[in-house]
């Protein structure tokens, strides 16, 4: 057994990303969203069960985790699924697991 004093680079950024993915009113925010759509914030609410406060949380933290990114056009704001950095930071992390474990 080896003592872990730092977390390993591989796994830095993804703490925040598991906590927002795990999340089952973030999972099905994340599930709305068709291939590289747009959708602004009345139109997540519409596709969900949840208010505007609500959705709005969640799509703070959805964002603070880098799982969406976001574009402010006029008065709205729209979000799009950031694939890129989620498939990224899950990648790093098997990585690790397959070559350090």
């Amino acid at each position: 057994m080896k003592l872990i004093a730092d977390i390993p680079n591989e796994w830095k950024n993804i703490s925040s990303l598991f906590v927002a993915l795990g999340d089952e009113q973030r999972q099905r925010i994340l599930l709305a969203f068709e291939k590289d759509e747009r959708l602004n914030i009345l139109q997540i609410v519409a596709s969900s069960k949840l208010g505007r406060t609500a959705v709005t949380h969640h799509l703070k933290n959805l964002h603070a985790s880098g799982a969406l990114n976001s574009e402010k056009i006029g008065k709205e704001v729209f979000f799009w699924v950031n694939k890129t950095h989620i498939i990224t930071e899950i990648s790093n992390v098997l990585s690790y697991l397959r070559n350090e474990i």
